[in-house]
C-alpha cells in the first residue's frame, strides 16, 4: 500500500468515522451547547467496547452541568508511570450564516470532512478514542496505564476541564507523561509534507478590555471626541504596531532545522535571520507569512467591538476585546502596560480579562512555563513512525503560537508534548475559522499513526 495511504481495516476506518461524525454533530459550544453530551456519547463507546464502569468516570464542577469531563483508563503492566492523553471536546462558537455547510452537520464533499471542530479539535477526540478502543478489543496490554481525558472548556469558557481535574481529581489523571493531541501535526504545502511539528512549549494568551467613555449625546450634533473614533484610531495604531522580534531555544532549534528542508528563497532568510545580530530584512520578509510572524512575535488584534446604545445618539461607551499571544519571558502585565504605550491615548483604557470574564485593571505576572526535556522515548519513536509514514520528513520541535491545555499538565510538573499525525496544509489552516475542514484521507491516516505511535511508546 503507497506511504501516503492509511493502512487501517474497514473496522477501523468505519468505527474512527463513526466516533468523529458522532461529535461534530453534537453542539459543544460554551453559548448553548453541551460537552457532558459528547463525553457521555464517548463513554458509551467504551462501555460497548468493553472498559469497566470503574475506569469510566464523567464528572464536572456541577452535577447538572452542560461542562462535565470524561476519564477513562486502559490498565498496563504498571512497569512505567502512567501516560495521560488530553484533548479539548469544546468547540468555537459557530453561525450558519458564515458557513457554506452547517457547522454542526458532519458534511463530506470534494476530499474533506467537514463541521466545527475537524481541525480543532474533535478529529484528535475521535483518534484518540478510536485508538484505545483498538487497545481494548485486541487485548494488548500496555507498559503502563494510559489515561484519556476529554475535557470541557479550553476554547475560553469558564469550566476549564483539565484544570478542574488537576485541582479536584489529580489521582485520576497524575501521569509521567502528557501527550495532547491539540498541537504539532504534519504541516504541508499544497499536499507536500514539510515537517513533523511537535508542541514543545507555547505562547500565553491573555485577553484585554480596551474602552472608551464620554458623555455621548444627540447624533445631530457630532463631536470631535465621539468614543468610537477615539477607539478605533487606537486600534488602527495597534494594527500598524509590530511587536519586537525575538527567538527562544525551540524556536532558534526550530528555524536551525527549518533551514534544511525549505525551498532555497527561505532557507536563506531563515539563516541570516539565525544570525548574530538578525538580518532585518530577511525577518521582515519572512513575517509577511502568518504563521512566521506569529513564531518570532508577540501577537496582539482585536477581536470584539461593542458601541452605541440608539441609532440616533452619540456612543457613551465604545468596547473592544483585544486577544495576545506572549512569547515566553513577557508577562500580560508587561504586555498591558505596552498596550497602554501603543494606543498613546490617554481616553483608552486597558483592562486584563480573566478566563472567568473578570475584569481588572492590572493583568498577572506569570510568564510562560519553560520548554519540557525533548525525552528519547518520547522522539526516538516519533521519528520512526514518521520515516515510516512519510519518509523524508524531520521531527521538529515548534513553540505552539497558540494556546492549548498543556499550560495546566505543564505548571503540574508533567512533561507535555504536543503530538499527531494529521496533515494540514499551512494554507487552508481553518481552526475557529468559517467552513473549517479537515482531508478525508488526512485524518484516517492520523488514525493509523496515533495507533502505531502510541503502541510504539507504550511497548515493553
Amino acid at each position: 500500500m503507497p506511504a501516503s495511504q492509511a493502512q487501517i481495516d474497514d473496522a477501523t476506518r468505519k468505527l474512527s468515522h463513526d466516533i468523529f461524525k458522532q461529535l461534530i454533530e453534537i453542539n459543544s459550544t460554551d453559548s448553548v451547547g453541551s460537552v457532558t453530551a459528547a463525553s457521555e456519547a464517548m463513554a458509551q463507546r467504551f462501555r460497548d467496547a468493553g472498559f469497566a464502569e470503574a475506569d469510566i468516570q464523567i464528572l464536572g464542577p456541577n452535577d447538572k452541568d452542560r461542562k462535565k469531563n470524561l476519564v477513562v483508563r486502559l490498565h498496563g503492566t504498571g512497569k512505567h508511570k502512567p501516560l495521560l492523553l488530553i484533548g479539548h471536546l469544546d468547540v468555537v462558537e459557530a453561525h450558519r450564516d458564515d458557513w457554506t455547510t452547517d457547522p454542526f452537520s458532519f458534511v463530506e464533499k470534494d476530499g474533506f470532512y467537514y463541521g466545527r471542530g475537524t481541525q480543532d479539535m474533535k478529529s484528535g477526540d475521535a483518534i484518540m478514542a478510536t485508538t484505545l478502543i483498538r487497545f481494548k478489543k485486541e487485548g494488548y496490554t500496555p507498559d503502563r496505564d494510559i489515561i484519556l481525558a476529554l475535557t470541557a472548556d479550553e476554547e475560553g469558557g469558564k469550566s476549564n476541564g483539565v484544570d478542574w481535574l488537576l485541582k479536584n481529581h489529580r489521582d485520576l489523571i497524575d501521569a509521567e507523561i502528557v501527550f495532547n493531541h491539540d498541537g504539532g501535526g504534519i504541516l504541508s504545502d499544497h499536499g507536500k509534507p514539510v515537517m513533523m511539528t511537535v508542541d514543545a512549549t507555547e505562547k500565553l494568551y491573555a485577553d484585554f478590555q480596551l474602552s472608551v467613555t464620554n458623555p455621548g449625546g444627540h447624533s445631530s450634533l457630532p463631536r470631535p471626541d465621539n468614543a468610537i473614533y477615539a477607539l478605533g484610531d487606537g486600534l488602527a495604531r495597534l494594527q500598524n504596531y509590530q511587536f519586537p522580534f525575538e527567538l527562544n531555544e525551540v524556536t532558534r532549534a526550530y528555524y536551525e532545522r527549518m533551514a534544511e528542508v525549505e525551498t532555497p528563497e527561505r532557507a536563506a532568510d531563515m539563516k541570516a535571520m539565525l544570525r548574530t545580530p538578525p538580518d532585518g530584512d530577511a525577518v521582515a520578509r519572512l513575517s509577511h507569512d502568518p504563521i512566521d510572524n506569529s513564531t518570532t512575535h508577540t501577537t496582539c488584534v482585536a477581536t470584539r467591538f461593542n458601541a452605541g446604545h440608539a441609532n440616533n445618539a452619540l456612543p457613551q461607551r465604545a468596547e473592544a476585546n483585544v486577544n495576545c499571544r506572549i512569547e515566553p519571558g513577557h508577562s500580560a502585565e508587561e504586555v498591558r502596560r505596552q498596550l497602554i504605550k501603543i494606543l498613546a491615548d490617554a481616553k483608552i483604557t486597558v483592562r486584563s480579562v480573566d478566563n472567568f470574564g473578570n475584569i481588572s485593571d492590572t493583568a498577572p505576572d506569570r510568564k510562560s512555563l519553560p520548554p519540557p526535556p525533548l525525552r528519547s522515548d518520547v522522539f526516538a519513536p516519533l521519528e520512526k513512525i514518521t520515516s515510516e509514514m512519510w519518509p523524508g520528513t524531520p521531527v521538529i520541535p515548534e513553540m505552539a503560537t497558540g494556546a492549548s491545555d498543556g499550560v495546566y499538565t505543564m505548571g503540574a510538573g508533567m512533561p507535555t508534548y504536543g503530538i499527531a499525525g494529521i496533515a494540514i496544509d499551512r494554507d487552508d489552516i481553518r481552526a475557529h475559522g468559517g467552513d473549517e475542514r479537515l482531508g478525508v484521507a488526512s485524518y484516517y491516516k492520523g488514525v493509523d499513526f496515533y495507533y502505531r505511535y502510541l503502541k510504539a511508546v507504550t511497548s515493553e
